[in-house]
């Protein structure tokens, strides 16, 4: 005879894992805030500025996309420079609150 399953343990341990897959992705934007310098920016130039990304052209997105496909391999330096000019937004120089890499779980 088979042994019946125990769905609050299968429910459980899929809400944990939940939960731990979400904790992992704010690390990780965090990390990435932090990797590219937008941490110098402050969270309202921030948050216009990845406003403003959702609501892109695609042409522009795909432009985004290789620039951080770049950033990844390696080409930091090159891929941020072009990554500034494609910001469409705000600056680093007038950036005087704390960073937001904190905030994202950046630990």
């Amino acid at each position: 005879m088979r042994k019946p399953r125990d769905f609050d343990a299968e429910l459980q341990a899929l809400t944990d894992k939940a939960k731990t897959l979400k904790t992992k992705k704010q690390s990780q934007l965090g990390e990435l805030v932090a990797a590219t310098g937008a941490d110098a920016l402050s969270i309202e130039q921030l948050a216009g500025a990845l406003l403003d990304a959702v609501g892109a052209e695609t042409s522009r997105k795909e432009a985004w996309r290789k620039s951080g496909a770049t950033f990844f391999r390696g080409g930091r330096a090159r891929a941020r420079k072009g990554a500034v000019g494609n910001a469409g937004g705000g600056t680093a120089n007038s950036a005087g609150e704390q960073p937001p890499s904190g905030e994202a779980g950046a630990a």
